[in-house]
């Protein structure tokens, strides 16, 4: 097999294997001989605007993006092109290879009958309910948490690229590998990011995750002022969907509503002028009919059975706005950040199924007698919640909307100590790790300090030292820091059935 060796366009070597592997929709596919990089070469040829966008994308964004500070910490979320190869009048990316992480591990259920196994994990395989339930082994399906923790990893990367004054134009399961197992994630198909008013988009988008209005102007010419194309508002809509699809493994406007006896023009119409989210609160035209769902899409592909709710009411709140107050009006959409901030706090209500059923966890949903919506088992025994307030500058403690639900070994870290800590990029080392641990004994609960010098417990009048613990009562408060934007813990003790 030839090996080829290039110059990048910014005077560094390197080569691949004569051998095509992959083709995309424009691009194709060949391996490094070590299997670190893969050139991608445009099958047609890119004008000026298109070889002036790459150079953008590989030059000044990517090291305002990898080169400032928390830079290390987005090389796991984008597989971001590192240079532009010119060949034989072809031009061509050179990008990172996918993460293992990233590969079907066990393959599809019956010794792999669809051959996937070691191919890429695109997500339309654990966003469709009859995808997951008839084509995938529980060890690749992970669980309800890791699904929140995709959506978090997804809104974060978006979140990144929006602040860089880029827009992805193409946001879908097919843009974004997903690891259910791990929770991680990773957006591809950068070298198509869209710069507002300077690099248009390409594409308009992937159907499924279009924006209603892309899909109702799409008819129009490029350079009509009534069209409009992806931009960071459309990004929004897309990133909303893939977070539905994959919590509730169903699609958000696909209901049972006929517009037009053409099926294309229904098609145009249902994503586009006229769409309705099938869980509207006022209008039932949309409704999913569930006697027309096979069995493999089941309870998840029927609201009635498995409500958005079920996420809690952080996101409930944010999906209303996508899909109720912001489906025809862009500027109320929910951003990245929203869905960042309220995935992270949704993680902390995420409690544990007793029963081990498939979907592992589930969102306390504030009331006194929680149970799992998947199989029904309830929480049995007491349940604390804590509920976090932080300090201000009048040295008054303040509700910061965040809990934290107790399980046996869930953890605290910084960011539960001070207010004036997120998880994100930002954090060091030191940040990231846990400094207290809730125990289970004999029917009663314990936190431990592992790492919070300042804790104090203010019932008690007594500082609770490192290495020691407090139980955990109805109405104990907790002070786990004294400085400014630190945290006050006061429990709840729900007591679930039995």
């Amino acid at each position: 097999m030839a090996v080829i060796r290039l110059t990048t366009t910014d005077g560094q070597p390197v080569e691949y294997e004569d051998e095509l592997i992959a083709q995309g929709g424009m691009k194709d596919v060949y391996f490094s001989p070590d299997r670190a990089y893969v050139v991608a070469f445009f099958r047609d040829p890119l004008d000026a605007q298109g070889q002036a966008r790459l150079r953008a994308i590989v030059g000044p964004y990517r090291q305002g993006i990898f080169e400032n500070e928390g830079g290390a910490y987005w090389r796991d979320l984008f597989c971001w092109p590192t240079a532009v190869v010119e060949q034989d009048g072809r031009t061509g990316v050179v990008v990172p290879v996918y993460q293992p992480t990233f590969f079907f591990a066990h393959g599809s259920v019956n010794d792999d009958m669809l051959g996937i196994k070691g191919k890429e994990k695109e997500g339309k395989w654990f966003a469709s309910a009859s995808n997951r339930a008839k084509y995938l082994p529980a060890e690749e399906k992970g669980n309800w948490l890791t699904h929140l923790q995709i959506c978090l990893m997804i809104s974060r990367a978006i979140r990144r690229l929006h602040a860089a004054g880029l827009a992805h134009s193409d946001l879908s399961y097919k843009n974004v590998l997903v690891d259910p197992v791990t929770g991680r994630a990773c957006v591809i198909d950068i070298d198509g990011l869209v710069v507002p008013g300077k690099f248009p988009p390409d594409v308009v988008g992937t159907p499924d995750f279009i924006a209603p209005e892309v899909v109702a102007t799409q008819h129009l010419e490029k350079t009509d002022p009534a069209r409009t194309l992806p931009s960071t508002l459309t990004d929004r809509h897309a990133l909303a969907v893939l977070i539905y699809m994959y919590l509730f493994y169903r699609h958000p406007l696909r209901g049972g509503k006929v517009h037009d006896m053409d099926p294309g023009q229904d098609e145009t119409l249902a994503m586009g002028e006229r769409a309705l989210f099938v869980e509207h609160p006022s209008d039932a035209s949309n409704r999913v009919r569930a006697e027309r769902l096979t069995p493999a899409q089941r309870p998840w592909g029927d609201p009635a059975s498995m409500p958005y709710t079920i996420a809690g009411p952080l996101l409930t709140d944010l999906f209303r706005k996508a899909f109720i107050d912001g489906l025809h009006a862009p500027l109320e959409r929910p951003t990245p950040s929203e869905w960042e901030s309220a995935l992270v706090r949704t993680i902390d209500m995420i409690q544990p199924c007793s029963n081990q059923c498939e979907m592992g966890w589930y969102v306390f949903d504030n009331t006194t007698k929680p149970r799992c919506p998947y199989c029904g088992t309830p929480y049995r025994g007491q349940l604390p919640v804590l509920n976090l307030y932080s300090s201000r500058h009048s040295g008054a403690y303040q509700p910061d909307n965040h809990r934290v639900m107790v399980w046996d070994g869930q953890s605290l870290f910084p960011w539960h100590v001070t207010r004036t800590l997120f998880p994100n990029e930002h954090l060091s080392a030191a940040e990231r790790k846990r400094v207290g641990y809730f125990q289970r004994h004999q029917g009663d609960w314990y936190l431990v300090n592992e790492a919070m010098p300042q804790m104090y417990d203010v019932g008690a009048k007594r500082d609770v030292p490192i290495g020691g613990y407090v139980k955990l009562l109805d109405g104990t408060q907790l002070l786990l820091s004294r400085e400014e934007g630190g945290r006050l813990v006061q429990v709840q003790l729900v007591l679930g059935e039995g």
